[in-house]
């Protein structure tokens, strides 16, 4: 394979987007969980935001798998990998809408650092389309992120 980036450059970007699949899947599972089991007042509000929020993070996946593979590498795909490899930890029980509210915001700023981690490797390798895939991510998980706080102000 030649693509212009090294054999041990696309190892370490694959890598690093296989992290950054994890924590994207387990977000995913988080929020859809959320969707599915929110109640109280905001229900309606909550339930809609998160149901948006899954559907994007689900067609992201494609994208970031298919990047992985595009650089020569498998893409994690089972339940047992993302828990080895994500940063966001999965929830347990449900909590209370709030409370929702606060750990996806965690979960949508640990991703963002996670993409944002890879960046000093994708930018040194020159790997234009890995960065812009990157830059897309961060930017929704960091304006995900504005708008769940949004809703825990008084």
């Amino acid at each position: 394979m030649d693509i212009g980036l090294s054999e041990n450059d696309r190892l370490k970007i694959a890598q690093g987007l296989s992290g950054l699949l994890a924590d994207s899947y387990t977000l995913y599972l988080m929020t859809h969980n959320f969707h599915w089991n929110v109640t109280g007042p905001m229900f309606n509000t909550l339930h809609l935001m998160f149901m948006d929020q899954y559907t994007e993070q689900w067609n992201a996946l494609d994208l970031i798998a298919e990047r992985i593979r595009a650089l020569g590498h498998p893409a994690p795909g089972t339940y047992k990998e993302f828990v080895k490899l994500a940063s966001v930890k999965e929830i347990e029980g449900v909590p209370s809408a709030l409370d929702m509210v606060r750990l996806l915001v965690a979960a949508q700023e640990a991703t963002a650092r996670t993409a944002r981690k890879l960046f000093p490797l994708v930018d040194k390798a020159s790997d234009q389309p890995t960065a812009d895939l990157l830059t897309q991510r961060i930017e929704v998980h960091e304006k995900t992120a504005w708008m769940l706080r949004s809703l825990l102000e008084d």
